[in-house]
């Protein structure tokens, strides 16, 4: 019997499909003001100030929870989502937050050194 496929892996593949190449490839605007088009800020907020750090997170959460990848490229900076992503990654999908971090390392946790091996 073949195995299905989950909810999970579904919404992950559909995340991976829409990642850029890579960080860099992120120049949207690091201050200011931005207007999100209708497709992305379908259910709030369609004007952020980048400069107001919680409007900054919310426009991040949006675009990366609901962009393609023009809309990612065009805006997110990367700069400023590697600096927001420790915070940023708590407060999106896990799905999201694991294609993401398995993409870009820059991204990825630095891991936790125990006590006990610390010396």
């Amino acid at each position: 019997m073949a195995r299905q496929t989950t909810v999970s892996e579904l919404r992950r593949e559909r995340f991976a499909r829409r990642l850029p190449a890579d960080l860099s490839a992120l120049r949207g605007p690091d201050r200011g003001r931005v207007r999100l088009p209708l497709h992305l800020a379908w259910s709030g907020l369609t004007e952020y100030d980048l400069d107001r750090p919680r409007l900054r997170m919310s426009c991040y959460r949006t675009v990366l929870a609901e962009g393609g990848r023009d809309d990612l490229v065009r805006h997110l900076n990367r700069d400023l989502l590697v600096e927001m992503w420790p915070v940023l990654r708590t407060l999106v999908s896990k799905d999201l937050r694991v294609v993401w971090e398995e993409a870009f390392r820059e991204l990825a946790p630095a891991p936790a050194i125990t006590a006990g091996r610390a010396r």
